[in-house]
């Protein structure tokens, strides 16, 4: 922080039309300027003192204990000739005011050498300069007016920056790069000022070396299709994060087998999943069930009174006024269709959660121009209608909420298995007992301690995200689409054992977003659900959904049947530990 401060010997009061009392930050010395630059150390408490600070402690100290002596002497000669104590001379006055005098100085500690440190940092604070020292500020004297002032220290350099490689570009591009560093040409125009989306991010992430000083070389430019991200998926783009894909299966699911993606930095993650699908193909395979499919977006609006609030509760809720809503809400696709309208009030202020079959798209934009479409047809019987946001956060996205895990959002999904109980001893290498054990006190009772909203499972969070980063799926809504409970019973008197998982909020999509792009159409392709189903609207995206809890399934099944045997701290050193140094390999692409 720049201030300005005067010296104690040279005040000097600046006229309101000088132009030169500013801060000095970018001063430089010239021989041709008045100004010349030095380093004066702040002015201390000790330096009011006639004499220097070890003579003045002396003086304190010989006159301490001279006049304690004297006083002593003094006082021990009235007891011996019965002078009353009150009685004084002057001198013994004088003495005892040197006495008060020399205490109070040293009971500051041998006097002001001691406290002047604290005063300094009193003052330091007092500027707002509590991450500076006095002995670190520049001070810059200006011989004209005497005036002075400090320059704040440069920020702190980042440690060891790597070293920036340079690419030979082009004449032009050199041009617009420095344009780019400028602020003359904005970084996200390029793809629109070039019509080249590669070449704008490869001018993008010159510039962006430059400016910050540090390389991003091991970031790859080349060998991806950024005209396929324009306008949809990711804005100013330098280059793209490579996840290594794994396969998982087959996962015999429904009658049918899967070879499922799983996008992880991980280990063990997939060859866990594996192993799960293992016993499950053994014994039988998975069957599931889709129990409910709708998106959904809840707007929140204010009205001047609650009472009026409800009147739009019962207006909404009122099986005669759904028809005509559902006809406005279903102008905004061909695919939307409005299932259900739900309002819930805090005070005037009115939740309205909106749910609709979106086919095989995720559909939160689908939902969302549906919601839009409702709110305009609203404020004809409703004007005094105040429309707060377009989401209340009563939906709800992104975010672990009860009403998902209740209600449901998305797919809702059910997925079951029998596993023979020599399966559990010779692939899972545990017991039936010991499983439906574990289950009870880890994912029921723990996660039931801990106040988990969902979360009375293993690791099924795991699974989703692999799948979903794979299959361009939003990875954000893992955090709804994990909320799973993961059930275990013995039966056949305790000779196999019933697993399930019930996933109520899975969000999935097979049409738009990152679906399009080529790595998670060719993932989507693998499992037989890329694109929108031509037989039935949304049977692509409730299969994914599907796929996403049978491989749950799998995952909770070897996963549990690991901690149970005791051997998870043993795969994971196994899986997920390497002793290959691989600090000086570089990433290359073709």
């Amino acid at each position: 922080m720049d201030f300005r401060r005067r010296p104690p010997k040279s005040p000097v009061t600046p006229s309101s039309d000088d132009t030169s009392y500013r801060f000095h930050k970018d001063l430089t010395p010239s021989s041709s300027e008045d100004h010349r630059r030095t380093t004066i150390p702040p002015p201390k408490a000790s330096d009011a003192l006639p004499l220097p600070l070890y003579l003045t402690n002396a003086v304190f100290f010989t006159l301490f204990f001279s006049v304690a002596y004297y006083l002593l002497h003094r006082w021990r000669d009235k007891i011996r000739y019965n002078t009353p104590l009150h009685v004084v001379t002057i001198t013994e006055l004088g003495a005892i005011i040197a006495l008060i005098a020399s205490f109070i100085y040293l009971l500051g500690f041998f006097g002001i050498d001691f406290v002047q440190s604290f005063i300094s940092r009193a003052s330091g604070d007092a500027w707002d300069l509590a991450d500076s020292t006095d002995a670190d500020r520049n001070f810059i004297i200006n011989d004209d007016d005497h005036r002075l002032v400090t320059c704040s220290p440069p920020p702190p350099k980042l440690p060891n920056p790597e070293p920036i490689v340079t690419e030979s570009l082009p004449e032009e591009d050199e041009e617009i790069v420095k344009s780019v560093i400028d602020g003359a040409i904005p970084s996200y125009s390029l793809e629109s000022r070039l019509g080249d989306c590669k070449r704008a991010a490869s001018i993008r992430r010159e510039a962006l070396q430059r400016i910050t000083g540090r390389s991003i070389e091991g970031l790859p430019l080349d060998g991806f299709d950024y005209g396929s991200i324009l306008g949809q998926c990711c804005e100013m783009p330098v280059g793209y994060v490579q996840i290594p894909v794994g396969i998982a299966g087959p996962l015999l699911l429904d009658g049918y087998e899967y070879s499922v993606p799983m996008a992880t930095t991980e280990g063990c993650l997939v060859a866990s999943t594996n192993r799960g699908c293992k016993a499950m193909y053994i014994s039988g395979g998975a069957t599931s069930t889709v129990l409910k499919d709708g998106m959904t977006r809840a707007p929140v609006v204010r009205f001047a009174s609650a009472r009026r609030a409800s009147e739009l509760k019962f207006f909404l809720e009122n099986p005669e006024s759904f028809d005509t809503l559902a006809v406005v809400f279903n102008r905004s696709s061909r695919f939307a269709r409005l299932q259900s309208v739900k309002c819930t009030l805090a005070g005037k202020n009115a939740y309205v959660r909106f749910s609709c079959s979106t086919g095989d798209a995720m559909g939160m934009n689908m939902v969302s121009k549906g919601v839009q479409n409702v709110l305009e047809f609203l404020t004809d019987d409703f004007p005094d209608m105040d429309v707060i946001g377009i989401s209340g956060n009563f939906c709800s996205d992104k975010k672990p909420a009860a009403v998902n895990w209740i209600e449901g959002r998305g797919k809702s999904v059910v997925c079951e298995a029998v596993i023979r109980g020599e399966i559990v001893n010779k692939v899972l290498k545990t017991s039936v007992a010991a499983l439906v054990e574990l289950n009870m006190l880890k994912n029921l009772t723990g996660s039931a301690i801990a106040g988990s909203l969902g979360g009375f499972n293993a690791h099924a969070s795991n699974i989703v995200s692999a799948v979903f980063i794979a299959t361009g799926q939003d990875p954000a809504q893992n955090v709804e689409s994990s909320q799973c409970i993961t059930m275990m019973e013995a039966i056949n008197d305790g000779k196999d054992i019933h697993i399930s998982v019930t996933m109520p909020s899975i969000e999935v999509g097979t049409v738009g977003g990152g679906t399009q792009l080529a790595s998670q159409s060719a993932c989507l392709n693998l499992l037989g659900v890329k694109g929108a189903s031509k037989e039935a609207p949304g049977m692509n995206s409730r299969r994914l959904a599907t796929i996403v809890a049978g491989a749950v399934l799998a995952g909770e099944l070897s996963l549990m049947s690991a901690i149970a045997a005791g051997q998870l701290v043993k795969s994971h050193m196994k899986y997920n530990r390497s002793s290959r140094d691989i600090s000086g390999a570089t990433t290359t692409t073709t």
